[in-house]
């Protein structure tokens, strides 16, 4: 076949089980974004802007509504008689079947695929972080150093470290040093989990990988130290741009805000780069007379009554008279009660908050949930909250009632 540059491998298999019950009958990629997307929109809109036309999307975990919404990726510009999107779950083969053991597997349990496209390049990306990268640069600059891989890293605080892959790299951005979340990090460059590998290199890794008993199937704990260790040509590349894992409640919620600051941390306002995603056909919002809305983001299809303050609407929300909202983020088609006041929360898609609740601005230490930092109150999808419910700061309410562990 002919061969293809490079074509893209996007990490879509994760339980994302920080995230609660936001997570709990879809995958972390598929969680609703921003009022208009889901969290891989960034990664595969970030490929079509990359020139990237063939994209493969591992899948593992509740892998229905993610699936469905990719669908032939044409919001993508990925609906291409040669190359497009792939969804590849898990699958048996004739000598065996198994789910994907780790990042790391997950690509090798896909050679024959990825040999398909014959390419000479592959990116290997993860569906589930927030941020605008045109990856025909890092890949420039892969092949100006003549890499084997090149690991995108971005500044991170000092004291946030310990949380990341570090990397330690000399004057020419090459890689000396990698620690997997390091309680004394030795630098603050962390890495993105954006990786460039030149094909031919990562696949022998990945097969001497996949012998070996003692390995978890990692990229990080696992394919790059073996490649360091080895004296392979690993370089760092530099991103400076927005960046945010949402891997928890708290960074999805910070994540959401960040669209709200003035100017915008994250600028989704950038017409040469939009986030594309497949969204309903909906009508227009409805703004009633004596509702307001300040600070607000307000997707198609809402009705507001109410107070929105500082806060982000999915399409098709109805916020009833006398409600107030703040700080907050409302998933698609909920429903918020007469009266009802919601501080700091995230409410779940097709929830319905009786009138007259409170969610998010009583204490109760007792119904906290470890999920829950910083205030922040969640109430997962398709549930009912009668008339009067008490939902405290930092509880997090499930189908089959409260979840406070």
């Amino acid at each position: 076949m002919k061969r293809t540059e490079c074509i893209a491998m996007i990490l879509a298999g994760g339980q994302g089980s920080r995230l609660g019950v936001l997570t709990k009958s879809v995958a972390k990629p598929a969680v609703p974004f921003g009022g208009k997307y889901r969290i891989i929109d960034f990664t595969l809109s970030n490929c079509l802007h990359s020139g990237i036309n063939t994209v493969g999307v591992l899948t593992q975990y509740q892998p229905l509504d993610l699936n469905t919404y990719i669908g032939n990726g044409a919001p993508w510009d990925l609906n291409k008689n040669i190359g497009g999107v792939f969804i590849l779950p898990p699958y048996q083969s004739d000598e065996k079947g198994e789910w994907y053991k780790g990042t790391a597997n997950a690509i090798y349990q896909n050679i024959e695929f990825i040999d398909r496209f014959n390419p000479g390049y592959v990116v290997i990306l993860s569906g589930d972080h927030i941020y605008k990268m045109d990856y025909s640069k890092m890949l420039l600059f892969h092949k100006e150093k003549d890499a084997d891989a090149t690991i995108a890293v971005i500044e991170v605080p000092w004291e946030d470290a310990s949380r990341y892959g570090i990397m330690t790299a000399d004057e020419s951005g090459k890689i000396t040093e990698f620690n997997e979340k390091p309680q004394k990090p030795k630098s603050n460059l962390a890495s993105m989990g954006v990786y460039i590998f030149t094909w031919k290199t990562l696949k022998k890794y990945l097969k001497k990988d996949e012998k070996n008993p003692e390995s978890v199937n990692d990229f990080g704990k696992n394919i790059i130290p073996s490649m360091l260790g080895a004296k392979e040509r690993m370089f760092a590349y530099s991103f400076d741009g927005y960046w945010k894992d949402v891997g928890t409640i708290k960074s999805l919620w910070e994540a959401n805000m960040d669209l709200l600051t003035e100017p915008p941390v994250l600028n989704l306002y950038d017409n040469d780069k939009s986030i594309f995603s497949r969204n309903p056909v909906k009508p227009p919002h409805y703004i009633a007379e004596g509702a307001v809305v300040k600070n607000s983001c307000v997707t198609e299809g809402c009705n507001v009554f109410g107070e929105i303050y500082h806060s982000i609407l999915f399409e098709g929300v109805t916020v009833k008279e006398g409600a107030v909202i703040k700080d907050s983020i409302i998933f698609p088609g909920a429903t918020i009660g007469k009266n009802t006041l919601i501080n700091k929360a995230i409410i779940g898609e097709n929830a319905v908050i009786g009138d007259g609740c409170s969610v998010g601005i009583k204490e109760n230490a007792e119904k906290k949930s470890s999920y829950c930092t910083d205030g922040i109150s969640v109430v997962s999808g398709g549930i009912t909250l009668s008339e009067g419910t008490t939902v405290y700061k930092e509880e997090m309410v499930t189908r089959g009632g409260r979840r406070s562990e």
